[in-house]
């Protein structure tokens, strides 16, 4: 049986049992294998670099239940999609960000597989521009 579910202000399906920051806690826990693991990581990163960052899950559906993690601050910063071999970290406006040291390695997102390294300074920077953007409509 399908738990309850609202729309949020988003138009998106949003449990109002739980927090979003538990809904999160609970994908990550559901991978016991490195994807759990890095998306902790990449979340600490998240809130480091911006600790006014909004949590939310969105796009729950039946091939995904769960959803998938979304960090706001005046719109998306980005997106944290779990898939069976990678990560898939989606920036809503990383066609306009700069990216000076090569983060991304596709279209708007960096993709992130086992063993893969991520600098984490230069992500935290690329987060702040991201929110920088999202409040100014500009990239430095």
């Amino acid at each position: 049986m399908l738990e309850p579910i609202a729309f949020s202000c988003y138009n998106v399906c949003v449990d109002k049992k739980k927090s979003s920051s538990k809904q999160i806690d609970n994908i990550i826990k559901k991978f016991t294998d490195w994807r759990g693991e890095r998306l902790a990581q990449i979340r600490a990163l998240i809130r480091q670099a911006d600790p006014d960052v909004i949590e939310e899950v969105k796009w729950k559906k039946p091939s995904n239940p769960d959803g998938i993690p979304v960090w706001y601050h005046n719109g998306i910063v980005c997106t944290g999609e779990t898939y069976k071999n990678h990560l898939r970290l989606t920036f809503a406006k990383g066609a306009l960000l700069k990216d000076p040291k090569g983060l991304f390695n596709a279209s708007r997102a960096i993709i992130i597989h086992e063993g893969d390294k991520i600098n984490g300074d230069s992500f935290k920077d690329l987060i702040r521009a991201a929110v920088e953007f999202n409040g100014n409509g500009k990239a430095n």
